[in-house]
């Protein structure tokens, strides 16, 4: 049987670790594509002489042409432009937007059968400009933002009550912003709502810190963003595609009518196996939670909107 391919499209802090979890979880060959000569390849040669340290056999590619993504059955997408201290994901829009048109491009050329990943920032606009570009099926183009919104929300919870991350379960939805939407009421530690374990201003702030946890890491490294976090999240959803597993997972898929949002990409469960985004699963919530993921909701159409003017510019 043949070896499957994940290619990383940008070799930065994110690449890099994307293709190290793809060598020790077994997913696969790895190319890391990236524009900056010699990055890519330095980068490989290094990951492909860690093989026999830790017993994997895979064969790692690093590449400045995008030809040699070719046949690739995963692509993530992490090239662009990284936020710096001071800046929102939304300053990033006009000069993403350019290279996502370029990535989406040799994407559709190179590898037409891939199962892509966006963790690109504005995330919501950049994997909505992902799809039309490439004009990929719905189900095969997904953005990376609510397993890693939920993870941060399920870790500062365990800080919180000194518990396993393990026992926590959380979901975040709606765009991968500062408005993004901690569900509260499907928190849940053990089986108990987290609103008898927590007390109500506590709560607020640790959902305040989940919807600012990625530019609490901006500002701590002052050179860079969050690497390791976003790349598990990605190999996560990932392996669920390649394995088949059908799992349910919060991610940034395009809406047809599904929480009452039609044509753009936003946050919410859905499920992926081998045939990618399988379905979008509606959950229930509160009337306050309601109105905030449609107050989420109406952000992510005004970045999508503004993508749609830089994409046609």
């Amino acid at each position: 049987m043949a070896r499957k391919k994940l290619a990383m499209i940008g070799a930065g802090a994110i690449g890099g670790t994307l293709a190290h979890l793809s060598l020790l979880k077994g997913l696969g060959d790895v190319v890391l594509y990236d524009v900056v000569d010699g990055m890519p390849q330095g980068k490989a040669l290094d990951l492909q002489e860690s093989g026999p340290i830790e017993g994997f056999d895979y064969k790692v590619t690093g590449t400045n042409d995008m030809a040699d993504i070719s046949g690739a059955d995963v692509c993530i997408v992490t090239a662009g432009l990284a936020r710096k201290p001071g800046m929102s994901r939304d300053d990033l829009l006009s000069t993403n937007v350019k290279i996502m048109k370029e990535i989406a491009e040799g994407i559709k050329k190179n590898a037409p059968g891939a199962f892509v990943i966006v963790i690109t920032n504005p995330l919501d606009a950049m994997v909505t400009t992902m799809k039309k570009v490439t004009g990929f099926a719905k189900n095969m183009v997904v953005g990376q933002a609510g397993v890693l919104d939920s993870a941060r929300y399920r870790t500062f919870v365990s800080m919180e009550l000194d518990v396993s991350v393990a026992s926590i379960s959380a979901i975040v939805l709606g765009g991968h912003g500062d408005d993004m939407v901690p569900v509260r009421s499907l928190c849940h530690v053990g089986g108990v709502p987290i609103e008898k374990l927590i007390p109500n201003d506590r709560l607020e702030a640790i959902e305040e810190r989940t919807r600012k946890g990625g530019g609490e890491i901006v500002n701590l490294l002052k050179t860079g963003s969050a690497f390791y976090s976003p790349a598990s999240a990605a190999i996560r959803m990932a392996e669920a595609y390649l394995h088949d597993k059908k799992e349910v997972l919060p991610c940034a898929a395009l809406l047809e009518g599904e929480y009452g949002v039609d044509g753009f990409y936003v946050g919410v469960p859905v499920q992926i196996g081998a045939g990618g985004v399988e379905k979008v699963v509606e959950v229930d919530l509160t009337d306050s939670e309601k109105a905030m993921l449609d107050e989420s909701v109406s952000h992510v159409r005004e970045l999508v909107d503004a993508a749609e003017k830089f994409l046609s510019a």
